[in-house]
C-alpha cells in the first residue's frame, strides 16, 4: 500500500507541475488521520521520527492561510478597481469548500489519499470536505517545498483561471449589481432599476432578458440562465456605459 501511493504521487505530481524535492511532504498532505494508527501498527512509516505531522491537519492549517493570501493578491492584481468588499466576497467564493473540492477533483487527490480502512469503506475518497483539506494540505506542501512563487503558479493554473472560467459569471461577474450601486449613490444618484424585459426557451432552459434603468432611462440589457445572471450582466454592461461616460482626469 505504502509503495503504491508513492508511484501513483508520481502521476499526481504531473498533474500538479511540481516534482516535490521532499517526496514527504506530499505523502503527509496526502495522510488523512484515519489512517495513521494503521500506519503506525504496520510500521511502515519511517518518516515518523521526523518533525513533519503524520496526518495532513497541521498542513491543512497552513494551506488555508497560503491560499487566502494568494488569493487576494491574484483578485488584487486582476480587478484593480474592485471595493474590499466585492474582493472579500470573490475571495471567500474561490477559497470556499465546494470550490476546492473541484479542484481536488480535477488533480484526482481521491486517488491518492492515503485512508484508514473504516474510511476506504465508507466512500472517503470521495467526500467533499476530505478533498478540500487535501488540497489545502497539498497548497501547504508545495509552499513548503519550493516557496510562494512556485505556489502562486501552480493555483493560477490549477485554481484561480478555473474559477473565472467555470464558477463564474462567477467571479468576474460577482456582484456587478452592488458595484453599479455604488458607483451611482456615490454621484448622489437613485439606485438602478431591473425590470423583466422578457423571457424564452423551454421551462427546462429558459433565458431571461433583464433590462437596467437608471434615472428612468434604459441604461442596458443582460440575459441569462436565472433572473439573477441576467441581472449582474445587465448591470455589468450598464456600468461599462457609466464608467466610460465619466470625465477623465
Amino acid at each position: 500500500m505504502h509503495e503504491t501511493t508513492q508511484i501513483h504521487d508520481g502521476a499526481l505530481e504531473e498533474r500538479l507541475g511540481h516534482k516535490f524535492s521532499q517526496p514527504a511532504l506530499l505523502e503527509k498532505a496526502l495522510t488523512h488521520s484515519s489512517s495513521v494508527p494503521e500506519l503506525r501498527g504496520s510500521g511502515s512509516e519511517e518518516s515518523s521520527k521526523d518533525s513533519l505531522p503524520m496526518d495532513n491537519e497541521r498542513l491543512e492549517f497552513l494551506g488555508d492561510a497560503v491560499l487566502e493570501l494568494l488569493t487576494s493578491e491574484y483578485l488584487l492584481a486582476s480587478f484593480p478597481e474592485w471595493s474590499e468588499g466585492q474582493l472579500s466576497k470573490s475571495r471567500a467564493r474561490i477559497v470556499n469548500a465546494s470550490s476546492l473540492e473541484a479542484a481536488a477533483r480535477r488533480l484526482r487527490l481521491g486517488e491518492h489519499l492515503r485512508l484508514g480502512r473504516g474510511e476506504e469503506k465508507t466512500g472517503g475518497r470521495e467526500k467533499p470536505t476530505i478533498l478540500a483539506d487535501a488540497f489545502e494540505a497539498v497548497v501547504a506542501a508545495i509552499y513548503l517545498d519550493a516557496g510562494l512563487g512556485s505556489t502562486r503558479e501552480i493555483l493560477r493554473r490549477l485554481l484561480f483561471e478555473q474559477a473565472l472560467e467555470e464558477r463564474g459569471e462567477s467571479i468576474s461577474e460577482s456582484d456587478r449589481k452592488s458595484a453599479l450601486q455604488e458607483f451611482l449613490q456615490g454621484r448622489g444618484q437613485p439606485p438602478a432599476e431591473y425590470r423583466l424585459a422578457g423571457e424564452s426557451g423551454p421551462d427546462h432552459q429558459k433565458v431571461f432578458l433583464i433590462e437596467v434603468w437608471v434615472n428612468g432611462e434604459c441604461m442596458a440589457a443582460g440575459e441569462g440562465s436565472t433572473k439573477k445572471e441576467a441581472e449582474q450582466r445587465a448591470a455589468r454592461s450598464a456600468l461599462q456605459q457609466l464608467e466610460h461616460a465619466e470625465p477623465k482626469g
